[in-house]
């Protein structure tokens, strides 16, 4: 059911959002040059590894001037409903790891399996979190992954678009109290 609705979720989003993908795609071209598109290889269900697309925003190890405005907005994650589309990646499930990041955390061990039973989403409880810290990020992955259903899936987007909207750093706590988990610490 959730892999039906992501796709036609996401071809509904690709016609709908065609224009906005272009002319940011043609902004990133204009003022902060080639390519529109940054691609990385990522780890996803049972550790399959894929290409994950996203809108340049960096250069040279520094946010570019259009990087700095699709960062704030989230636009620079639209062209992942690509890999959505692709059947790479959900709307909604643990976000999509790096082989480093995996190793860095300390992820990469049999006790962390869980985290690649699912596919990886766009967003996530972990993202709606008020702090970026490991033993919550696992956490909360494992929380979504132990208690996934439709309902929680839809919280988790609509908290998503109100953090978008109003900010995660201006009202990230008290979005987050309205999160339907346990908050450890």
């Amino acid at each position: 059911m959730k892999n039906i609705f992501d796709i036609f979720f996401a071809l509904i989003l690709t016609v709908v959002l065609s224009p906005l993908l272009l002319l940011t795609a043609m902004l990133v071209l204009l003022f902060d040059g080639s390519p529109a598109l940054f691609i990385q290889d990522r780890t996803g269900t049972d550790k399959c590894r894929f290409r994950l697309l996203k809108f340049r925003t960096m250069r040279d190890g520094k946010v570019t001037r259009v990087g700095k405005y699709l960062r704030a907005c989230c636009l620079d994650e639209l062209p992942q409903v690509m890999n959505v589309l692709r059947g790479e990646m959900s709307f909604i499930g643990p976000r999509p790891l790096t082989d480093f990041d995996i190793k860095r955390l300390g992820w990469d061990t049999d006790e962390h399996n869980a985290r690649w039973t699912v596919k990886p989403g766009i967003t996530g409880l972990a993202q709606l979190a008020p702090i970026c810290d490991q033993n919550l990020s696992w956490h909360m992955d494992l929380n979504y992954i132990r208690n996934r259903s439709v309902l929680l899936d839809f919280k988790i987007l609509v908290m998503t678009f109100a953090m978008v909207i109003v900010g995660k750093k201006r009202y990230g706590k008290q979005l987050w109290r309205m999160v339907p988990v346990e908050y450890p610490g």
